[in-house]
């Protein structure tokens, strides 16, 4: 079975993370969104909402599940019996980092691939911190992130006042 890991802090997941998450389900036989603790971010969403925010996104994906990690990402890879790193690409000023990522990656565990992946033109300018930064200033994100995530971006945005 090709196991495939897309890793990120998804906070919130975004409909250009969805639209690479559908795509990689056409690929592999199982994929599986690795939420992490970025200790450089701070979250607006907990991990287990952001876990629960994934996982109602991909419920119409069979072959795709959502899950958290704490490790070294290639630690986690091989824990899952992955194959594949999946990283997106929006930009080229993303590639710089990610290629870096990448070869420290292979550096850790030269058995795991890292693939990049461009998501559709519409998304390349969507990011999870323009989402909420949106959000917070009261815009419309509807076009943004699938409906629940609209909802609980309101909803914890509205607390937050």
């Amino acid at each position: 079975m090709r196991t495939a890991i897309y890793p990120g802090s998804f906070d919130p997941l975004t409909n250009g993370h969805l639209d690479v998450i559908e795509r990689a389900a056409k690929l592999f036989d199982r994929v599986v969104v690795a939420i992490a603790i970025n200790e450089s971010k701070n979250p607006l969403f907990s991990l287990a909402e952001r876990r629960e925010l994934v996982s109602r996104s991909v419920e119409h994906l069979k072959n795709v599940e959502a899950d958290t990690f704490t490790s070294l990402l290639v630690d986690y890879v091989e824990q899952r019996s992955g194959q594949a790193i999946i990283r997106g690409l929006r930009a080229v000023s993303d590639f710089e980092f990610e290629f870096q990522l990448a070869l420290m990656n292979r550096k850790l565990n030269e058995r795991v691939e890292t693939i990049f992946m461009v998501p559709k033109d519409t998304y390349t300018f969507l990011s999870s911190r323009i989402v909420k930064e949106i959000a917070r200033l009261g815009g419309d994100v509807g076009a943004f992130v699938p409906p629940h995530v609209k909802e609980a971006l309101k909803k914890k945005l509205s607390k937050a006042r």
